[in-house]
């Protein structure tokens, strides 16, 4: 089973951008422990710019591309020593692949990228993919790592793709405001109802919202690849969504794909 985890912003960090080490300690333990049960796992992870707004002490995340850019430069060396630390304690190697649109959309250097993908999971390596936000430009820019996690995992072949976010899932509305919104646990056809539910933005750190989600179910599931939609608060649901039990939402993948 070959499994991409993504890991947003508001999951690993907490609004001040520091780092919620008791949660990142937790998701990189229970991720060795399915890889030790045999479960191939990518993981895309966003937060180098919410970590670099932490670690250089400024009050809001940036607005303007130079100090993004800048803060993302600062908060990917952090993330990366933090991914290579945690997992070294469980003996798992981890290595750093960093992407902009344009190596997708030049069919050689999207080739090159899931050859060399395919070749880490064969020797046994966690892959950790991040946008490579210090030059990309087009939004920091395949947009969203929701987006990016649905590009990869569709590259990879992937059995399921799970984001982690700060949500429990998709709701009938938007449960912050509407007191009466019920999870949706399975969505078996992703159409304009669906896509409808899709809202703005996600948390001040982050770039992600439930529409960038609905838009990564939908290029996952095209590929036949189920997505899940988790909340990344509770680390402990993984073992549970691989093993296919209902947590959060699950879109299932075509079949036949």
């Amino acid at each position: 089973m070959k499994v991409v985890v993504k890991i947003g912003t508001s999951t690993l960090a907490y609004p001040s951008g520091r780092l919620n080490i008791r949660r990142t300690e937790e998701i990189c333990k229970i991720i060795s422990d399915l890889k030790n049960s045999g479960i191939e796992i990518i993981l895309v992870s966003s937060g180098s710019i919410g970590m670099g707004v932490g670690k250089l002490s400024l009050k809001n995340r940036p607005s303007d591309m130079p100090t993004k850019q800048a803060a993302a430069a600062v908060g990917q060396c952090e993330l990366m020593y933090t991914y290579d630390r945690l997992f070294s304690e469980y003996n798992h190697t981890v290595a750093q692949i960093l992407i902009t649109a344009a190596d997708i959309k030049h069919e050689d250097r999207h080739i090159n990228f899931s050859n060399t993908l395919n070749r880490l999971l064969e020797m046994g390596v966690i892959p950790v993919i991040n946008e490579n936000d210090t030059i990309a430009t087009e939004e920091i820019v395949i947009g969203d790592n929701d987006t990016l996690a649905a590009i990869v995992a569709t590259s990879a072949k992937a059995d399921l793709l799970i984001l982690l976010s700060d949500i429990d899932g998709l709701y009938t509305a938007n449960p912050s405001v509407d007191k009466s919104a019920v999870l949706i646990p399975e969505v078996h056809e992703i159409d304009d109802r669906i896509m409808a539910l899709g809202g703005g933005s996600g948390s001040s750190l982050g770039t992600g919202g439930m529409k960038t989600k609905l838009v990564a179910a939908r290029i996952c599931t095209e590929a036949g690849c189920d997505m899940v939609i988790a909340n990344g608060s509770e680390p402990e649901s993984l073992y549970d969504i691989v093993a296919g039990r209902s947590v959060g939402t699950r879109f299932y993948g075509k079949k036949g794909k």
